[in-house]
C-alpha cells in the first residue's frame, strides 16, 4: 500500500471537511456571531482571562491538546495493521474529535469561559455537574499519568534528551517576557523566529553536551525523572499564563507542525513502503502489545488524533479565557483538531513503515519478543546510529522516533543525520507531551479547588495562594503516583478507556446544550457520535476490568494495583452512566416544552447570527 495515497486521501477529506462541515457547524449549530463579547473581554484580569490573536491562541489551544496521544495511540494501534487505525482517526476526527472540541469551545464561551463541569450544573442539573467534576477530575488524573510516562520512557538514561527539553523552558520563558512586554499589544514575529532559533540549537547543542563530562549529570533513571516531571508540573501549573505557557505551547506548535510538514514532504520523496500489511492476525486478540481485540480496544487505544475527552477540559479551560472573538472557534477548535488528527496519520505511518520485528522488538520486552518467532533487521545499526540501546523500549515513543529518524535518513545526504533526527523526534514528542501534562494539571487544579471550595470556601479562590498550592501538590502527587508504580501497559488502557468515557460525558453535555439553545434539529452532530463512542467505550472498559485489572489483583505483587485499576475503570463507568442518564431526562423535559434551567443559554434571547463564516 502506498503512503501517499493515505496521506494524500486523508489531506483532501481533512480538506473538505474543515471548509464544508465546520463551516456548516459555525453558521447553522451555533451561530457564531461576534456580537457576543468573549469572556476574555468581559473578564480580562491579565492572568486566566486575556484575549489573544488567533494563531497565538491556536498554537496555544494545538500543544494543549497535541499531547502523547496522536502520537502513541496510532504507534501502538500499528500492532493491528495500518487500515483500522487509518480509518478511524480520519472518520473518527471528522465526525467526531473535531465536533467534539467545536462545540465544546462554543458552549463554555457562551458560559463566561468556565468548566465543563460547570456547564453541566447549568444546562443539566446540579447532580450532574457535581458527578461530572468527580469524573472529570479522576479521568483526568489518569490521563496525565498515560501521558507523562511516556515522556518518562523517552527520556531515560538519555543526557541528550533531557539537555534538549530542558532548554526549552528558559527559552519560551524569555518569549513571553517578549512577546508580552507591551500589555496593548503582542510582539509576535521576533519572538518566534529567535526561539525556533534557539530550540534547534539546542538539540544539535545536545549531541555536545551528552559526550561531554556533564552527561553524568544529565542521566536520570525513569523514577527520577517521574520526580523532575512532578516538579516541573508544579512550577508551571500556578504561572500566569503569559509568561511560559502560552508562549512555551505558541514555540511548540511551529515544532509540532513543522515536523509535520517535513514528514510529509520526506513521505512524498522517500515513498517509504509500508512493511505492515491492513490487518494482522492480532485483530482477533492475543497481541503482545494491545491484549484485546480490535473491537473494541482500536477505539480506546487511538482516542486523541481521533475523538478525546481531554480536549474538552482545554475547550473549557484556559482557551475560552483567551479567545478574542466567537468566530475564532472554527478555526481554533475544529481547526485544531484537524491538525491533531494530521499528526495522527503521519505516526501511524511513520510506526508502519517500520520492519514489523524491528518494531515489536522495541515496543515489547525481550522475553516477550523471544516468542513471537520474529527477527529484527535494522535494529542494530540504528541503535548504532544513535548512540543508545532500542530493544525493550516500549511505550510507542521510542519506535515512533525512530521511524521518524528512518524517513528523515533516507532523504539525500542525511543518512548521517540519523542520531540527529531521533533525537529532535524525540524533542518533538517531549514538545507534545509536556505542554499537555502542564496545561492538564493547571485545569485539574481548578476543578479540584472547585471541589474544595465547597467544603471551605477560601481554598476554591483560584488566586488564593494556599488553595493553588495545596491543590496543585494533591493534583500532582496522585499522576506521579500512578507513573512511579505503573507501566504503559497497565496506565494506557486505563488512559485509553477514561479519555473517551470523558468525550462521552462531554458529548452529553454539547447536545444538551443545543437542546436548551433551540437547536435540537441539529442535535444529531454531537449525539451521534456520543452514542458510538459511548458503546464501544464502555464496552472496553467492561473487558478491561475483566481481563486485565482484575486478573492482575490476584497475582502477587500486583494485588493493589489491580485494585486500584479496577475501581478506577468503575467509577469511571458509573460517571458517564450517571451523567448521560441527566442529560437525557433534561433532554426529554427540553423537548416536551418544560421550563429550561434558569442559567441555560437557551433561556436568553438568542442573537441573530448575521456574520458570514469565512473559510477560517
Amino acid at each position: 500500500m502506498s503512503t501517499l495515497a493515505l496521506l494524500i486521501g486523508a489531506l483532501c477529506i481533512f480538506a473538505l471537511a474543515y471548509r464544508y462541515y465546520s463551516a456548516f457547524l459555525a453558521a447553522k449549530v451555533l451561530a457564531l456571531d461576534n456580537a457576543r463579547t468573549t469572556p476574555a473581554h468581559t473578564y480580562k484580569d491579565g492572568h486566566n482571562y486575556v484575549p489573544s490573536p488567533k494563531w497565538v491562541l491556536f498554537g496555544h489551544h494545538f500543544a494543549a491538546i497535541a499531547g502523547a496521544g496522536p502520537l502513541i495511540g496510532p504507534t501502538l494501534a500499528a500492532q493491528f495493521g495500518f487500515a483500522p487505525g487509518f480509518f478511524w482517526i480520519v472518520l473518527g476526527a471528522v465526525l467526531g474529535g473535531c465536533v467534539h472540541d467545536f462545540t465544546v469551545l462554543v458552549a463554555s464561551v457562551r458560559h463566561k469561559g468556565r468548566s465543563l463541569a460547570d456547564i453541566a450544573t447549568t444546562e443539566i442539573g446540579p447532580f450532574a455537574g457535581f458527578v461530572t467534576m468527580i469524573a472529570v477530575l479522576f479521568i483526568l488524573l489518569v490521563t496525565l499519568g498515560g501521558l507523562g510516562i511516556v515522556v518518562v520512557n523517552a527520556l531515560a538514561n538519555s543526557p541528550w534528551g533531557v539537555f534538549t527539553i530542558s532548554m526549552i523552558i528558559p527559552i519560551a520563558m524569555l518569549m513571553g517576557l517578549w512577546m508580552f512586554k507591551d500589555p496593548g499589544k503582542v510582539t509576535v514575529t521576533g519572538p518566534s523566529i529567535f526561539g525556533v532559533a534557539l530550540l534547534l540549537a539546542a538539540v544539535f547543542t545536545g549531541r555536545i553536551v551528552a559526550q561531554s563530562s556533564l552527561a553524568g549529570f544529565l542521566t536520570f533513571s525513569p523514577h527520577q525523572i517521574t520526580i523532575i516531571l512532578m516538579i516541573y508540573a508544579m512550577c508551571v501549573s500556578v504561572l500566569p499564563v503569559w509568561l511560559l505557557l502560552e508562549p512555551r505551547d505558541y514555540l511548540a506548535t511551529y515544532v509540532k507542525l513543522g515536523t509535520v510538514v517535513l514528514l510529509i514532504v520526506g513521505i512524498f520523496l522517500v515513498h517509504p513502503h509500508l512493511q505492515f500489511p491492513a490487518v494482522t492476525q492480532y485483530v482477533h486478540g492475543g497481541g503482545p502489545i494491545i491484549k484485546g481485540k480490535l473491537f473494541p480496544f482500536l477505539f480506546v487505544t487511538i482516542a486523541c488524533g481521533a475523538v478525546s475527552g481531554f480536549h474538552s477540559l482545554i475547550s473549557s479551560g484556559t482557551t475560552p479565557k483567551m479567545l478574542n472573538q466567537e468566530t475564532d472557534a472554527r478555526f481554533i477548535g475544529y481547526g485544531a483538531m484537524i491538525a491533531e488528527a494530521l499528526v495522527a496519520v503521519v505516526a501511524l505511518v511513520a510506526a508502519c513503515s517500520l520492519n514489523p520485528g524491528d518494531y515489536f522488538a522495541i515496543n515489547v520486552p525481550p522475553a516477550v519478543f523471544a516468542n513471537l518467532g520474529m527477527h529484527t533487521v535494522e535494529l542494530g545499526r540504528l541503535s548504532a546510529q544513535v548512540s543508545e540501546s532500542l530493544a525493550g523500549r516500549t511505550g510507542g515513543g521510542v519506535s515512533l522516533a525512530i521511524g521518524m529518524a528512518h524517513i528523515f535518513g533516507s532523504l539525500p545526504h542525511m543518512d548521517k543525520l540519523v542520531g540527529y533526527w531521533y533525537h529532535y523526534a524525540i524533542m518533538f514528542e517531549a514538545l507534545f507531551i509536556l505542554t499537555t501534562v502542564d496545561a492538564g494539571t493547571r485545569v485539574a487544579r481548578y476543578v479540584l479547588q472547585e471541589l474544595m471550595g465547597k467544603v471551605y470556601k477560601p481554598l476554591g479562590q483560584t488566586k488564593g495562594i494556599p488553595g493553588m498550592m495545596l491543590a496543585t501538590v494533591l493534583v500532582v502527587m496522585s499522576w506521579g503516583y500512578l507513573i512511579y508504580t505503573g507501566s504503559i501497559s497497565t496506565i494506557w488502557p486505563l488512559f485509553g478507556v477514561g479519555n473517551q468515557l470523558l468525550a462521552t460525558i462531554a458529548l452529553s453535555v454539547t447536545t444538551t446544550f443545543l437542546i436548551n439553545s433551540g437547536k435540537a434539529r441539529y442535535a444529531w452532530a454531537t449525539a451521534t457520535p456520543m452514542v458510538f463512542v459511548g458503546i464501544t467505550t464502555l464496552a472496553a472498559a467492561v473487558l478491561s476490568i475483566t481481563t486485565i485489572f482484575w486478573p492482575m489483583a490476584h497475582k502477587p505483587g500486583s494485588e493493589l494495583q489491580g485494585y486500584l485499576d479496577s475501581a478506577l475503570m468503575a467509577i469511571f463507568v458509573l460517571g458517564v452512566i450517571l451523567v448521560v442518564t441527566a442529560a437525557m431526562r433534561r433532554c426529554w423535559a427540553t423537548l416536551r416544552g418544560r421550563p429550561l434551567p434558569a442559567d441555560a443559554f437557551g433561556a436568553e434571547k438568542p442573537v441573530d447570527n448575521h456574520v458570514k463564516i469565512g473559510c477560517c
